[in-house]
């Protein structure tokens, strides 16, 4: 008799996108962040949305200013180019690129303390000029980088280890963007990568400024019982307007889908509870967006999904109306004023 031989499977061939690319080419540098930090997440999500939307690499800008979120450009997107700016600083930085290209694709990565402290005027601006880009808030309420301070977003009574209690009213993200007349406001957590993704692929289509607010608890400095950017109690507040997953510190746990609400035990044995808002929340509807929030404030809950979406109002290089052309391409002669157009100018002053 005649031995059958033996055959080896063939393969399988790689999962890529529209590019072609598999999704380890948009993955950046190895991170450096405490092991189960909420950011190493959010950079996972901006991979996987980056790849699913077969964004550019090339015509990928990142943007940060300083802190522990704004190391997490370099773990993403490792063939794109990014600036890492002055402490606050990153909108101006940002919008002098997009103005000088508007072909580029930007995605800012902020902290609490990089947004909400000394960043706040530059944020405002950015937000009111609906510079086209996604700006990405990692919030944990503290400056984890300088070793635990409690930064803007920190509740009032809250206590850290090294910086006492905080005898301050917090700054909510998402509100004061409303305030600034933004047209794109959303909130996710770290852990929720369903969730996260989406939004994330939304901001990516918005047409003007998206900003996205991500609870990311630091496991260093801010992950205790009282805090409310921490895991636990994201677990027992936390209320999505759409869908939550839950990563908690040095091991991620996942949940099923589930229709109102649920709860997650974590691994000290705090519990978060997770709840969805109604399906026939209105994302248009501006004065409903601040009620729900301020709701959810009085009511100590951390509420995510899209609170706000405006895709009428022209964005900053609109407005300007600049030429097609990216500015960076034109040529000497086609930027600078004529001798003659000076003149004018001048005679008009």
């Amino acid at each position: 008799m005649t031995a059958t031989p033996t055959r080896t499977p063939a393969a399988r061939a790689p999962k890529v996108n529209l590019l072609g690319l598999e999704k380890t080419a948009y993955k950046g540098a190895d991170s450096t962040l405490c092991n189960g930090c909420g950011h190493d997440s959010v950079s996972a999500r901006i991979i996987n949305a980056a790849w699913e939307m077969g964004l550019k690499q090339q015509n990928v800008v990142k943007f940060s200013g300083i802190g522990c979120s704004s190391k997490t450009p370099a773990y993403f997107l490792g063939m794109s180019h990014g600036f890492n700016a002055v402490h606050g600083r990153m909108p101006s930085v940002a919008t002098g690129a997009l103005v000088a290209n508007r072909t580029l694709t930007g995605i800012g990565v902020s902290g609490d303390g990089d947004t909400a402290s000394i960043g706040i005027g530059q944020f405002k601006h950015l937000v009111r000029r609906n510079v086209r880009m996604v700006y990405i808030v990692e919030n944990n309420g503290v400056y984890g980088l300088t070793k635990g301070q409690f930064s803007a977003t920190a509740d009032k009574g809250q206590t850290l280890k090294y910086a006492g209690t905080n005898p301050y009213m917090p700054l909510d993200i998402c509100i004061e963007a409303l305030a600034a007349n933004a047209t794109f406001v959303a909130r996710s957590f770290a852990g929720d990568a369903k969730q996260l993704e989406t939004l994330l692929k939304a901001a990516f289509a918005h047409k003007g400024l998206a900003v996205l607010d991500v609870i990311s608890p630091c496991v260093t400095f801010n992950n205790h019982e009282t805090s409310t950017k921490s895991y636990a109690y994201g677990k027992e507040h936390e209320i999505p307007l759409h869908e939550l997953n839950f990563v908690p510190s040095f091991e991620q746990i996942e949940i099923e889908d589930y229709e109102d609400e649920t709860e997650v035990q974590l691994h000290d044995g705090s519990w978060l509870i997770l709840k969805k808002l109604n399906a026939d929340y209105d994302p248009t509807d501006k004065l409903l967006a601040y009620r729900t929030l301020e709701e959810a404030r009085q009511q100590q809950k951390l509420l995510t999904g899209i609170f706000y979406i405006e895709p009428e109002t022209p964005n900053f290089i609109d407005t300007l109306n600049l030429v097609e052309t990216p500015l960076t391409q034109l040529s000497e002669a086609q930027l600078r004023p004529s001798r003659e157009s000076l003149a004018r100018v001048m005679a008009e002053l």
